[in-house]
């Protein structure tokens, strides 16, 4: 049986060297930026040049373990755990050299979310979580704040790169926008899910995530006690809420009424 906590441990430990490879780079001149899907959604060498470092420190010490990452890499496992690796989320703030960008590692155990580590280089803060074990901001243990009332909710979201995908989530949003206390969009799925963990959001939704995007996030919220889960919204792809339970319920409510 996988040793949760030793996963975690690498997983801090990773996220913080990858971190560390973001900050020093953050500030030099690239003029190699290429496009993913679209003009929106660009890429540096920078995320390549994280995750080849972070695939590299897992299979140097876990040989057999599976591997998905943003960035391509992909490899099945024998021994039931595979890493789940976004190496830079929050490219777009990164390139234009604002805060809110991040490494996070997932853990999957026989299929099942088992650990997670955000780390936030900007601001030196890792989120951390191994299923039993808690939810810790550097170390200090957090938890999903208390409201539950929506129209006292800050509550998160982002937009994808699509414009027509863009279009219909704007659409949604103006339906929520009156029903909370305020929107915020940051750019970073990950560090929105870890706002909610520690109670800097008490909400977060959006549509057609990836697995890296919210491998680690998930487990960090819901060992700070609170819910993640997918919802079908009108005119939306699945879409995945965040919050305590009692809030949850009542976002998810709303975000499926046309």
């Amino acid at each position: 049986m996988a040793d949760l906590l030793e996963l975690q441990q690498l997983s801090e430990v990773i996220a913080r060297e990858a971190g560390a490879v973001l900050l020093t780079r953050l500030h030099e001149v690239r003029t190699d930026v290429a496009t993913k899907s679209s003009l929106t959604d660009m890429v540096s060498d920078v995320d390549r040049e994280s995750e080849a470092l972070i695939v590299s420190r897992i299979l140097a010490v876990r040989p057999d373990d599976g591997i998905l990452g943003e960035e391509g890499s992909a490899r099945d496992g024998t021994s039931g755990i595979r890493w789940v690796i976004d190496p830079l989320d929050g490219t777009t703030n990164y390139l234009y050299r604002r805060g809110d960008f991040c490494v996070s590692i997932g853990v999957e155990v026989d299929g099942a979310l088992a650990a997670g580590v955000v780390f936030d280089p900007s601001r030196d803060e890792l989120f951390s979580a191994a299923r039993g074990h808690g939810a810790t901001l550097n170390g200090r243990a957090v938890a999903v704040s208390n409201v539950t009332t929506l129209g006292q909710a800050l509550t998160g979201t982002g937009f994808g790169y699509d414009k027509d995908v863009r279009r219909a989530q704007g659409q949604v949003a103006a339906r929520i926008v009156p029903i909370v206390r305020d929107l915020r969009r940051a750019g970073s799925a990950a560090l929105d899910l870890c706002a909610v963990a520690c109670g800097r959001l008490d909400a977060y939704y959006e549509s057609g995530l990836n697995p890296w995007d919210m491998a680690a996030g998930r487990v960090i919220i819901e060992e700070a006690g609170g819910r993640t889960e997918f919802v079908d919204v009108p005119g939306e792809r699945l879409t995945l809420v965040a919050a305590n339970p009692v809030l949850w319920r009542q976002l998810s409510a709303r975000l499926q009424t046309t």
